[in-house]
């Protein structure tokens, strides 16, 4: 039986190498998603300097895909493009990113309301398996398997909303805020626990599979002031160099 090519093998030898149009906008979106990753888990460290070079070594993907999604993250203020310096990984603004929670939840009470309002029977159905999920595994679920789930949770309440213009706004929003919550829970002393953002997850899932808007709206603010807590702790008791790699370290730590 003749064995089935693997998926990444797209480009066949005879093509020159040439991508089609799909499969640009196919390896740029996982190129995005890769990166995306990196800038969540700080595995790309707020500050960091590296070369575009780098970063296709780093992904695996090579120059087209990366050049796409690094302007788009530059676009989305994740990554800074430097003229002949390469790339800067944009460090960390407490009081900006504080700041423009403010914006995040007037857009995320729009998107919630569309959501619980227009969820069809396969998106109720979706949210209410999530849901499960995360009820099974609420005790032993690590921080790197709920941003998965979080950002799938993310994926199917744009989704649900049905208007694509909320999907381009929303996106760099999560990743900030994705990040935010990797650095608290992973980095504050007393913080591993998720048990809080879990709940409030599911019960904005709740919600929308049940169709209950005002309830949805509310659980999201909720979540909203869940991460403005965060930032109350972080404020006084993070260590900088996490929020910029750059800065100097004290008596050579």
């Amino acid at each position: 039986m003749v064995r089935r090519k693997r998926v990444l093998e797209l480009v066949k030898p005879e093509s020159g190498g040439k991508l089609s149009r799909r499969n640009r906008v196919n390896f740029a979106e996982l190129a995005y998603q890769t990166i995306e990753d990196l800038l969540v888990s700080c595995e790309l460290r707020p500050g960091q300097f590296l070369t575009m070079l780098e970063l296709q070594h780093i992904t695996g993907f090579g120059r087209t895909p990366v050049h796409h999604a690094v302007n788009t993250l530059a676009a989305d203020t994740l990554i800074i493009i430097r003229p002949r310096h390469g790339l800067q990984v944009a460090p960390i603004d407490l009081a900006r990113e504080r700041m423009l929670l403010g914006l995040r939840r007037d857009m995320e009470r729009f998107v919630i309301q569309l959501a619980a309002d227009r969820a069809s029977l396969s998106h109720r159905n979706q949210a209410l398996h999530i849901e499960r999920v995360l009820r099974e595994r609420r005790a032993k679920l690590t921080l790197d398997e709920f941003n998965s789930l979080d950002r799938r949770i993310d994926a199917l309440i744009l989704e649900a909303g049905g208007e694509p213009f909320l999907a381009h706004t929303m996106r760099p929003l999560h990743t900030l805020y994705r990040r935010i919550g990797f650095i608290h829970h992973r980095h504050m002393p007393g913080q591993a626990d998720l048990s809080g953002t879990i709940d409030s997850h599911l019960d904005i899932l709740h919600a929308i599979a049940n169709r209950r808007v005002e309830a949805a709206v509310a659980a999201s603010d909720a979540l909203i002031d869940f991460m403005d807590a965060m930032f109350v702790g972080m404020e006084a008791g993070i260590d900088p160099r996490l929020l910029d790699c750059s800065i100097e370290p004290l008596l050579g730590t």
